[in-house]
């Protein structure tokens, strides 16, 4: 698998509402990002 640039900062609510901002998780573990269509 091909390493992509880094990631923009940016911030968005986690389930119970916390905000989680990608930098919390820099240099420590791998991301991945899943944007549902809709809501359960």
């Amino acid at each position: 698998m091909k390493e992509l640039p880094i990631a923009p900062q940016f911030e968005l609510p986690d389930s119970n509402g916390d905000i989680v901002r990608l930098s919390q998780f820099k240099g420590q573990k791998n991301v991945v990002l899943v944007f549902l269509r809709s809501f359960m």
